[in-house]
């Protein structure tokens, strides 16, 4: 892959998206509503990850969590190039089931940078398997390194403690991911909450690890996302999205996922 590029490679195992990239470009703090897990093949970066910073270098495996707040930056000039694999949540629920004993409400993976070559070793495999471009694709082989693969990456004796949001936080969480489209003011927002603007943007980022503007973004985008996947048009998607006009939504889609929109449409549909 030449360098600077994204790829989105068409992937057989539903509900997940499978992202090949050679880049210097610097990601700034945003999430995912899926797991991710790749491993880095050149070059290596740092990031935020919920576990604080860390860095990775070629051969690392590299995870994310639904909601996690994380970024990339090189390290050095040349950038880094990496595969990643995101799955929804439904995809792993039964895999995660098993492998917690069904604990799956506290399961996270829980090394967001690891240098494991066996782990390494069996992304490599499944990424291969889920996008094989001759139709090779084995439902049995790509399930089996994926279970070998959650095997290593959850850790099962230490799940996070998950800590409950103090209410009035998690109301105006609530009120921005029922629907991230409509305008809504730090007013509003302080209102549902209780509490004043300034406790609102310092617990919500606490909470969150963004202030409340920056998480309606990431929703927002989210949302643009999943309609630009299913076929939606992109001035379309980014209206219904919230975006004030599709270069708005472009600017930070890039931003955030280091590809354009339409790129993005190009590789789902």
């Amino acid at each position: 892959m030449a360098k600077g590029q994204f790829r989105i490679a068409r992937c057989e195992m539903k509900g997940v998206e499978a992202v090949a990239a050679d880049t210097a470009h610097a990601f700034g703090r945003h999430t995912h509503d899926q797991y991710g897990m790749g491993v880095i093949l050149r070059g290596a970066q740092k990031s935020l990850s919920g576990r604080g910073t860390v860095e990775a270098k070629a051969g690392d495996i590299i995870t994310v969590n639904p909601g996690e707040v994380h970024d990339g930056t090189p390290l050095g000039e040349s950038g880094r190039e990496w595969q990643m694999l995101y799955f929804d949540p439904a995809t792993l629920a039964d895999a995660i089931e098993d492998l917690t004993g069904g604990a799956t409400g506290n399961a996270e993976l829980a090394h967001p940078a690891m240098c494991d070559p066996v782990s390494a070793a069996r992304f490599v495999s499944l990424f291969r398997a889920v996008t094989d471009p001759q139709g090779g694709y084995s439902e049995l082989e790509a399930h089996e390194n994926l279970l070998l693969l959650l095997a290593r990456l959850i850790d099962t004796d230490h799940r996070r403690q998950v800590h409950g949001a103090p209410k009035g936080i998690e109301l105006a969480r609530t009120r921005i991911d029922d629907d991230p489209s409509p305008p809504i003011s730090l007013h509003e927002l302080a209102a549902i909450s209780g509490i004043s603007q300034f406790q609102l943007v310092r617990g919500f980022s606490k909470v969150t690890g963004m202030t409340p503007h920056a998480y309606l973004m990431q929703r927002r985008l989210q949302k643009a996302r999943r309609l630009i996947a299913a076929g939606v048009a992109l001035a379309d998607a980014a209206l219904a999205s919230g975006f004030a006009d599709q270069s708005h939504m472009t600017r930070l889609f890039v931003r955030t996922y280091g590809m354009s929109p339409g790129l993005y449409a190009a590789a789902m549909n």
